[in-house]
């Protein structure tokens, strides 16, 4: 064996295989949340903390300026499905989501199958890359990366696409805690996430980036479930009680203060707040709908 190459080209493809095409270790992290609640219990543990930094940072202000807070109405909402429905097991959350990788798997398989046939294989990367981003950024930035794409290596494209959809999945699951309490429906969700698709692209993908990096990539998938708590607090609204959701799911597929938000420095992300009825936490208080920078 020492005198051949082709075991090597063979445990090469392989690894290729592993980490760029099917993302197994990113794969087999993403499922543990299915298992184990941790990463749940974490997701709302930091929203709890983000909430009592807010209001140690802002105790000598008026109460009536200061924002709603996240955490408690959201405890509130049940993770169990609709009220009256058996709790779901473990293994009915893991089949869903083994389905879910195993359909995206077989078409990542398939597409770099294709690339390898003689002639036309070397367009079908780059037109995957078309398809993929026409609707994300426009056909014409589309075409510009199609273009470029065909004198890119065929890892180099695959590395690419993997990226960008192992981002947005990354997201999505990152999400999962929030949207297993928020129950949007696929139409409501699709708006959400369009109307943020920017900051969350950004904010996965140097997650994605990170969480490849060897031994310390499950210690940061933890710290980016942790951040999302931050983040779901500057890109929509403090949850009302539950009985209230139905009306606050319509409202809240669009981010209101985008562009305030946007517009500030780093240095000043808690600025800006939109405060809703904060009632249900300073009873003593009336409070009206407004936006203002604290």
């Amino acid at each position: 064996m020492d005198a051949v190459r082709w075991d090597n080209d063979v445990s090469n493809f392989l690894h290729f295989l592993e980490h760029s095409v099917l993302q197994v270790p990113f794969f087999l992290m993403t499922m543990m949340r299915y298992i184990t609640p941790t990463l749940d219990e974490m997701f709302m543990d930091s929203l709890r903390w983000v909430d009592q930094t807010y209001m140690q940072k802002h105790k000598s202000d008026d109460p009536q300026k200061l924002r709603a807070l996240y955490h408690p109405n959201l405890e509130m909402y049940s993770t169990k499905g609709a009220v009256g429905t058996a709790p779901k097991k473990p293994k009915d959350m893991v089949v869903p989501f083994l389905i879910r990788y195993g359909r995206k798997a077989g078409i990542s398989l398939t597409v770099l199958a294709l690339s390898y046939l003689p002639y036309v294989g070397r367009f079908v990367l780059p037109a995957a890359s078309f398809y993929t981003f026409r609707k994300a950024v426009g056909p014409q930035p589309a075409i510009i990366i199609f273009g470029s794409s065909i004198f890119l290596p065929r890892k180099y494209l695959v590395t690419f696409l993997q990226s960008y959809f192992s981002s947005r999945s990354l997201m999505r699951e990152l999400l999962v805690p929030y949207f297993s309490r928020i129950r949007y429906s696929k139409e409501q969700q699709r708006k959400w996430f369009k109307d943020r698709a920017g900051v969350l692209f950004g904010f996965s993908l140097a997650f994605f980036v990170m969480v490849k990096i060897p031994l310390v990539g499950v210690l940061i998938y933890g710290i980016a479930e942790a951040s999302t708590a931050y983040l779901i607090t500057k890109i929509t609204d403090p949850p009302p009680p539950p009985a209230e959701a139905e009306k606050f799911k319509e409202t809240s597929v669009r981010w209101q203060n985008k562009h305030e938000f946007l517009s500030l420095p780093l240095d000043r992300m808690d600025a800006y707040n939109v405060e809703l009825d904060s009632r249900k936490y300073h009873p003593d208080v009336q409070r009206t709908p407004r936006k203002m920078f604290s």
